[in-house]
């Protein structure tokens, strides 16, 4: 376990292996990381995260795969777009961050609200992704009123700004996360490294402008061109999942036609609750991209229901 957190982090400490790039992409100046080498894979973070939400799963990946995490416009350290109005704004900025360093065709793994970029990703250019890996997705919660009051009242609250603040403490006191991760996020927060608390709250403090993709987000409902997907795709969700249900994945599973792995003790944010678990799915899943049996349509779980992680 690490020790001595303050209120910042060197970036080598959460995206280690990995190279920072700032370029200017379309007018807006962009930060991402790149890692590893080998086949292409592009990471997308969800809404009001930062490309430090993969900062155990990225490594993971790059130790056989070239990984690109970009951050999205208006989070992080990436300019806000100067008009976004839908999902597929914000797609065409991350595959020109492709483009940019040569990792098109790529397969795309998307968390949340990357879920749906992902997907319109695929839907828009085909020919530039191989693979989908969607992660809980939204898109379908995302459109009823739930979601627009939750994300009135986390834009106006911002609990990830203030939780920062404390950053530190929560990294090496896990009682304490429970307040900050309980009930929306992690089915238990205890269960996450002190790296995966610090990836999950470097990102708010550096945030510009999270408000334009989640309105874009509600006004995004990809169900009707799921159909359009062409390429090879699977589904990741936790079973405990309280922010987007796994009743939804179940419904993306049958519209897309592919296969679900549920992590039967995670809640939303099981990239970081479980992060070798879903290196390991992404991996087999990725491996076996181009075989014949390469889509089981069966639900699967992966991982023991009563599976416990703990700190080093």
């Amino acid at each position: 376990m690490l020790t001595g957190y303050g209120s910042d982090v060197d970036a080598a400490t959460l995206m280690p292996g990995f190279r920072p790039h700032v370029a200017d992409i379309g007018g807006v100046r962009t930060r991402y990381w790149v890692g590893g080498e080998g086949p292409p894979l592009l990471l997308v973070h969800g809404l009001g995260g930062a490309s430090y939400n993969f900062t155990e799963l990225a490594p993971l990946l790059a130790e056989r795969r070239r990984v690109l995490v970009p951050d999205l416009p208006g989070h992080c350290g990436t300019e806000p777009l100067p008009a976004l109005e839908h999902i597929a704004d914000l797609a065409g900025h991350v595959r020109a961050v492709a483009e940019q360093e040569g990792m098109l065709p790529a397969a795309v793994l998307g968390y949340s609200l990357g879920g749906v970029v992902a997907l319109r990703c695929a839907v828009a250019r085909p020919a530039d992704v191989s693979a989908l890996v969607l992660v809980a997705p939204a898109g379908i919660v995302s459109t009823t009123q739930r979601a627009r009051t939750y994300l009135a009242v986390v834009g106006a609250l911002k609990p990830g700004r203030v939780a920062a603040r404390f950053r530190g403490a929560l990294a090496r006191r896990p009682v304490l996360r429970y307040p900050v991760f309980g009930y929306w996020g992690a089915a238990d927060p205890s269960t996450l490294s002190p790296e995966g608390v610090l990836g999950l709250l470097e990102g708010p403090p550096r945030h510009t402008d999270v408000g334009a993709a989640g309105r874009a987000l509600l006004r995004d409902d990809p169900r009707q061109d799921l159909d359009r997907v062409r390429c090879p795709t699977v589904l990741v969700w936790g079973a405990r999942d309280r922010l987007v249900p796994l009743v939804d994945g179940f419904e993306y599973a049958r519209r897309l036609r592919c296969a679900i792995r549920t992590v039967p003790a995670a809640g939303h944010l099981v990239v970081a609750e479980y992060p070798e678990l879903c290196a390991d799915v992404v991996g087999e899943f990725l491996d076996r991209v181009g075989e014949v049996d390469e889509l089981p349509l069966e639900p699967e779980l992966v991982g023991e229901p009563g599976g416990q992680r703990t700190d080093p």
